[in-house]
This record gives structure tokens, sequence and C-alpha cells, in this order.
């Protein structure tokens, strides 16, 4: 099935798609790391705080675990830009509790606007990702992934910057971050209206309540395509690294430096600039192909300075310098497998496919948090070995893609010396 065609005014439809998604990141953002402030702020013990902060992920982790497919489905049998106006309208409800829940000062009711933001970004994620294919160009692809992962990061740039703000500066009135998150809703679903309409995919999709038995099926149709299977691993492997290095440098920042939350904030912007630059630099080398021989670049690029990060003894100035390369990296090793998941599916699995994928992430990403728990606290590592197990994680990603496309990146290198921008959408080989 092919998708329609696009109408003249695209670029209106693609940007309000853009601002919807950089309004619920920033949300997501706020509300999560100023949570993990406010438990910070209560000078827990070292252990204990160990364990919140891997709960707090935790929490927004599950629901993704219990809803992507739902999710894919959703993306696949209604209107995508109907489902995402649909998720906004929910984030006002979440919202309006979540308000609720900071002026009552009750961690747990904390903890579960945290987890509802989850539920509603499961439900976002599939229709997101899988609304770029039909509302952008073909050729425009890697260029919108780069976009929205640069606008992702950028969310979570001034998202964390205002988390720290907001701890500090509305410690004695902790309702007003909650009424601010609420105005932010609902200018997001503002915006989601003006994204451009699209039919449904496949209107006839039947929902299957066993999302464990849509789930095999899905991995079994994408172990066919060894690229994309490819992609949803390296996918998965990149959400496990870069939550455990998230979870860590809180952590790190805060028993290792001292630092305040807008201190601790900085150190977390240093990181997301990095990934968002890296994004955007990722969509600009790809032009108008996916450019596999930067996902083993970026995995160098995120192994290396890894390893300075644990370094005993690292300056400020040189660990912050070292996060933002790290996120460079980052940003180069996922723009190319994002692009991969959005363009081999056929138009009537993309949201299937991405809700798949998205699912196989949070695995990640769940696992992430239970690691960051036991490591911690049962094995007694340090922030600086734990960035050191992240980089020989990332080096063993950046080896595995090396021998499954051992021709990417010299290939790749040989093009830029030579100033040649042609390329070419996948195709298994």
């Amino acid at each position: 099935m092919n998708p329609p065609p696009l109408p003249s005014n695209w670029k209106h439809g693609f940007w309000c798609l853009m601002g919807t998604q950089f309004q619920g990141a920033f949300s997501d953002n706020v509300l999560k790391q100023l949570v993990i402030f406010l438990v910070m702020a209560q000078h827990l013990p070292k252990a204990q705080l160990d364990a919140l902060v891997s709960d707090a992920g935790t929490y927004f982790a599950v629901p993704f675990l219990l809803f992507s497919m739902f999710g894919g489905w959703m993306a696949d049998r209604f209107s995508k830009r109907h489902v995402m106006i649909g998720v906004k309208t929910m984030e006002v409800g979440i919202m309006i509790f979540a308000t609720l829940a900071l002026s009552s000062r009750n961690l747990n009711l904390q903890l579960a606007s945290i987890c509802l933001m989850g539920v509603h970004s499961a439900f976002f994620a599939a229709s997101k990702y899988g609304s770029l294919p039909e509302v952008v160009p073909p050729e425009k692809l890697s260029w919108a992934n780069g976009v929205i992962e640069m606008l992702t990061f950028l969310a979570a740039i001034l998202g964390t910057l205002a988390a720290g703000w907001l701890a500090v500066g509305f410690a004695d009135k902790p309702a007003w971050p909650g009424v601010i998150l609420l105005g932010l809703a609902i200018i997001g679903w503002l915006m989601s209206r003006g994204i451009t309409r699209v039919p449904a995919a496949s209107p006839d999709k039947p929902l299957r309540l066993n999302f464990l038995g849509d789930l095999w099926r899905e991995f079994r149709w994408m172990r066919t395509d060894r690229d994309l299977w490819r992609a949803n691993l390296g996918n998965t492997g990149f959400f496990f690294i870069a939550f455990l290095i998230q979870m860590n440098l809180l952590l790190y920042a805060e028993q290792v430096m001292h630092v305040d939350p807008l201190g601790n904030s900085a150190l977390q912007v240093a990181l997301a600039v990095g990934m968002a630059a890296g994004s955007l630099l990722a969509g600009k080398l790809s032009g108008d192909h996916v450019e596999y021989g930067l996902i083993p670049l970026g995995a160098f690029v995120m192994a290396a300075m890894g390893f300075m990060l644990g370094l005993e003894g690292i300056s400020k100035t040189l660990f912050t310098f070292c996060l933002a390369l790290l996120g460079i990296g980052g940003g180069l090793f996922i723009v190319p497998l994002a692009a991969v998941l959005q363009h081999r599916p056929p138009a009537d699995r993309k949201g299937a496919v991405q809700g798949a994928a998205s699912w196989l992430s949070w695995v990640g990403i769940s696992a992430a948090a239970l690691l960051q728990k036991e490591l911690n606290i049962r094995l007694q590592w340090t922030p600086g070995q734990i960035f050191w197990f992240c980089a020989a994680c990332a080096v063993v990603a950046g080896i595995y893609v090396t021998m499954s496309r051992p021709a990417a990146l010299p290939a790749m290198l040989k093009r830029w010396m030579k100033g040649d921008d042609e390329g070419r959408m996948p195709n298994a080989e």
C-alpha cells in the first residue's frame, strides 16, 4: 500500500508535529526530573536515594512495556493525527493530576504522575515516528529524523534546566510547576491540531488483547528483514546505554560533585546539547539516504568518552566537555537506526513496527533502571565504574555493527574524502 501524495503545504503539518513532539518531550523531562530533584532535596541515605532514582525511571518505563503495542495498533487502525490529538487531550488530564500530586507533596502520587506520563508517551510514540514517512517526502526522511531527534534532545536540555529552576524557585510553592505544565499541555493540544491529515493505514486491523502474541508476530516478521531487525537491536542497546548514563549522571553529580539541582541540570544539559548536535549532524551527513557508517562511528565516540567520564579526579570542565562529545556520538548512532525503522516497513504496518521497536527500547530502559540499582546497592560500584561499564557496552555495539556491515564505515569515509553526497535508501543484503 503506497501512502497518499503529500499536500503542497506539507511543511506546516511537519512543523506542527515537531512542535507537539517538542512540548511533550519537554514536559516529560520537567516532570520526571522535578520529582527526582524533590527526592534528592530530602537528603535521604545513599542506598535509599539510589533506589528511588532507579524507581522513578522504572515507573516511567513500565507503561511502555504494557502499552507500546496497543499504541502501535492505534497508529495503524486510526489516523495517526487523530491518535496524537487524543493523546494530547489525555495529557491535559494527567497534568491536572500532577498539579495535585505536587501540591500535596505526596511522593507516591508524584511517582504515579510520572507513570501516567509514561502511558501518554507510550501511546504517542508509534504515531509520532510512524507518521514521519506520511508527512515528509521520502528524500527528506533522514533530515526529518535528524530534526525530530535534535528537537527531542533540545527539549530534554530545556526541560532539565527548567526542572532544576522550578525545584529551587518554587520549593515553597510546589503547585506552580504543575500549573505551568498544565498550560504547556494545552499549547501542545492546540499544536497537534495542525498536524497533516493522514488516513488510517490499516482501518480494518483487528485488536488483539494478547499483546505478547502480537509482539512475537512482529518480531518474526522483522527478523525476515535483516537490516530492520538489526536496527531494532541497535535501538534497544542505545536506549539501555543512554538511560544508564543519564541515571548514573544524576547520582554522580549529587554524590561526587556535590552540586545543587541547577548544577545537576547543567551537566544533564551538556549531554543533551551533544545529543541534539549529533542528531542534527547525522541528518546533515546522511543527506537523502541512510548512512550506516555513522552507527559504528557514533558507538566508538560514546565508548571513548564513557571511559574518560569514569577517570578518577577528572576536572569538572573536562567532564562536561566529554559529556557533550558522548552526546554527539549518541546522536550519530541513533539517527540512522531511526530512519531504517521508519523507512523499511510497508505503510500498513509502520505503526506496529514502531510499537514493537518502542517496546524493545523500553525493555532496554527498564533493564538499565534495574541494573543501576543492582550495581549501586548490591555490588557497591562507584559512578565511575558504571561509566566504564557503559563504555564497554558501546564498544560491543560498535564491534557488532562493524562486523555486520564491514564496508559501511570505510565507504562513508571514502565518500566524504571525495565529497560525494550520493547515497541510497537501505536495502537488505
